[in-house]
């Protein structure tokens, strides 16, 4: 029986007929009822107000993709709905992540009556009084864990508030801002089509890892059709440089091409290039602006690289490779380039990672973890030694005393273990949906499973097992790269994958691949390639 998009539904648990046509076919219809968010109300009429008395608005985002792409959402629709808008971004290197006391500073200096932060603010209270104090009206979106304690604001958009009956709780801040500028433009009876924006929130989403279900599937499948449109000039420029072609993309595409040219300012300096960029009105400022950012991107990868390369040398130490979780930091480490290489060795061991890039007597780092793994909890009962911490339970950052290092690996540890950490490995969910029978042609396997689109954190790309191909060629690259093309079924598959483990693989062997397929680009829209996860000689 041939490969079908129907056979791993049902290997997925989808069974009934409404609900596999709502995951095939998503559509903005089915959206969860916006009037039920906490606060969306609230904030559209502050909003509408301070649009029709001419009020001056501060719009405040976070420095990474997600609170990039909100700032850019809610500053360009309400000044095309008539607002007079400002927007500030956090610094990594001045203030840190949210509304630090320097942010807050630059926001006064605005002359906002009304402030709108952007994927941050759950737990910014300190600086929310400050500005309540000073007769800042202040309204927060944002997606992050949210605390006991209420904020003390306007209105607060978060679904993850306990008294927010919204149904669906996994929207990025992108996605919070592009509803809430919808109820503005229906309370002013604005004629505005506000899905042009849609490609700014399927970036977003997906750079912000979030979950690719629920609403998020509709909004991120109909906003990358947006940004294969190209209408915006900074995404036609962004596109222009990493030679994409004028076909579809996909949530790979933006994950690993275009989000981590959007993060690379703000990684590694002030991110205002990257809102200039998908705020740039003409094609000229967008490909000047898109090569900045690409260059940064390369500056970035060279960092991250050298990083990667230290931690691994750390873990050769078999006391620190044993412990239930990874914990490393060093004195100098770029500290806009640890969330990556927490990501890369969490993604590697299968360990929840912490690391920190010290300056002195402080530093901060970034946590990630296996999927499934309450990190932020296990944070939560690590705080003993940490100067603070915030995030999610997959993503969170922290501020630990060089002091406390060593105290703050013990208790993390000690947590992790205790909540049932993974042993490590990476084997453990990598279970093939589906085989390829030699019947099978991978381009219209690949037309099938494409339906499966977006696919991402909770609901990956279909995982497909090839048995006993032939190896035709194996290039190491940098970085960790590895390329090489096998023969199955009569075809050439190309093949690529990181860190790959290709002991006893070489030229003229047989293997077994568990990986996915996706579109060539560079070798034309009817071309496949397959992403390759493991690697392993016929009959291991």
């Amino acid at each position: 029986m041939t490969l079908t998009a129907a056979g791993v539904l049902a290997r997925r648990g989808f069974h009934d007929q409404a609900a596999i046509t709502t995951f095939l076919e998503p559509r903005l219809s089915h959206l969860s009822p916006p009037t039920r968010m906490k606060g969306r109300a609230e904030a559209s009429s502050r909003i509408v107000r301070a649009i029709q008395k001419r009020e001056p608005i501060c719009v405040f985002g976070d420095y990474d993709a997600d609170g990039i792409t909100s700032a850019a959402i809610v500053s360009d629709i309400l000044r095309a709905l008539g607002g007079d808008v400002s927007v500030v971004l956090a610094d990594r290197f001045s203030g840190g992540y949210g509304l630090s006391d320097e942010a807050l500073t630059r926001v006064m200096e605005t002359g906002a009556s009304l402030l709108i932060t952007c994927d941050c603010g759950s737990s910014d209270h300190e600086r929310l009084w400050r500005a309540t104090r000073s007769g800042l009206d202040t309204i927060v979106i944002d997606h992050h864990r949210v605390p006991d304690e209420p904020l003390p604001v306007l209105a607060f958009l978060n679904p993850h508030r306990p008294e927010c009956e919204f149904e669906y709780k996994g929207l990025a801040s992108c996605g919070l801002a592009l509803s809430l500028c919808a109820a503005v433009r229906a309370e002013l009876g604005s004629t505005l089509d506000v899905r042009q924006w849609l490609d700014l929130v399927a970036l977003g989403t997906i750079a912000d890892v979030a979950p690719l279900d629920g609403d998020n599937r509709p909004l991120v499948r109909v906003g990358l059709a947006e940004l294969a449109r190209r209408a915006r000039p900074g995404i036609r420029a962004l596109l222009q440089i990493v030679r994409h072609g004028r076909g579809a993309l996909s949530a790979e595409d933006v994950a690993f091409r275009l989000a981590p040219r959007i993060n690379a300012p703000g990684r590694l300096g002030s991110p205002t290039a990257a809102l200039e960029l998908l705020l740039a009105k003409s094609d000229g400022d967008a490909i000047r602006l898109a090569g900045e950012l690409d260059a940064m991107c390369e500056r970035r990868k060279l960092l991250d690289r050298a990083m990667l390369d230290e931690a691994l040398s750390m873990l050769a130490d078999p006391a620190l490779a044993a412990m239930p979780a990874i914990v490393l930091g060093a004195q100098g480490w770029h500290q806009g380039v640890v969330g990556i290489v927490a990501g890369r060795l969490a993604a590697r061991f299968g360990k929840p990672t912490a690391v920190i890039g010290f300056d002195g007597a402080f530093g901060r780092g970034s946590a990630r973890g296996p999927n499934g793994f309450r990190l932020y909890d296990a944070l939560a009962r690590s705080r003993e030694a940490l100067a603070g911490f915030g995030g999610h339970q997959a993503a969170a950052g922290v501020h630990v005393e060089f002091a406390k290092f060593e105290r703050f690996r013990e208790l993390f540890s000690e947590s992790c273990a205790s909540m049932g950490a993974p042993a490590g490995g990476r084997a453990s969910d990598l279970t093939a949906d589906a085989q390829l029978e030699a019947e099978d042609d991978p381009v219209n396997v690949l037309a099938d499973l494409e339906r499966f689109e977006p696919c991402g954190q909770a609901n990956p790309a279909p995982k497909i097992a090839l048995l006993r191909a032939r190896v035709l060629s194996l290039r190491n690259l940098r970085a960790g790269l590895v390329r090489f093309e096998v023969a199955t079924g009569g075809r050439t598959i190309p093949c690529f994958g990181f860190d790959l483990n290709t002991s006893g693989v070489r030229s003229g062997s047989e293997v077994s691949i568990l990986g996915s397929f996706r579109r060539d680009t560079y070798r034309g829209t009817n071309s496949v390639e397959m992403r390759v996860l493991e690697v392993h000689p016929s009959g291991v």
